[in-house]
C-alpha cells in the first residue's frame, strides 16, 4: 500500500514536518520539505526501477515516465508544484495561501506514486 524504502521514509518524514513548519509560519522551510517529500517519493519508485534518480534533473524524466505508464499527465503538473515550492525555498515569492495549496497538491501526488509503487511491488 505504501512507498518502500529509505526515500520513501524520508518521504513520509518530510512531508509532515512540511505540513509543521507551515502552521508555525515558516513557509520557507514549510515549502522545502514539501519539495523533499516528492522528490524522495520519485526517487523510491526509481531505485526499485532501476532508474537514473542521482540529481535534481533526473528526477524529471522519472515524472515523465510515471504520468505515461499510468495515463495520467496531471502528475507532471502536481510534480511541477512540488518544484515551485522547491523554488519558493530561495526565493520567498509565494503567498502563504499558495504554499498551503501546493503542499496539499504535493499529498495529492505522494497517494498517487504510492498506489502506483504498490501496484507494481
Amino acid at each position: 500500500m505504501t512507498l518502500i524504502g529509505e526515500h520513501a521514509e524520508i518521504s513520509r518524514r518530510l512531508i509532515q514536518q512540511a505540513d509543521d513548519e507551515f502552521r508555525k509560519g515558516d513557509t520557507l522551510q514549510a515549502s522545502e520539505k514539501a519539495w523533499g517529500a516528492a522528490a524522495h517519493a520519485l526517487k523510491s519508485i526509481a531505485e526499485e526501477r532501476g532508474w537514473r534518480h542521482g540529481r535534481h534533473r533526473d528526477l524529471f524524466p522519472v515524472v515523465n515516465r510515471i504520468a505515461e505508464e499510468m495515463g495520467q499527465p496531471e502528475i507532471r503538473a502536481l510534480f511541477n508544484t512540488a518544484n515551485i515550492l522547491h523554488a519558493n525555498f530561495y526565493e520567498n515569492w509565494l503567498p502563504d495561501d499558495m504554499v498551503e495549496a501546493n503542499i496539499a497538491d504535493v499529498k495529492v501526488l505522494l497517494t498517487r506514486l504510492e498506489s502506483l509503487q504498490s501496484r507494481s511491488g
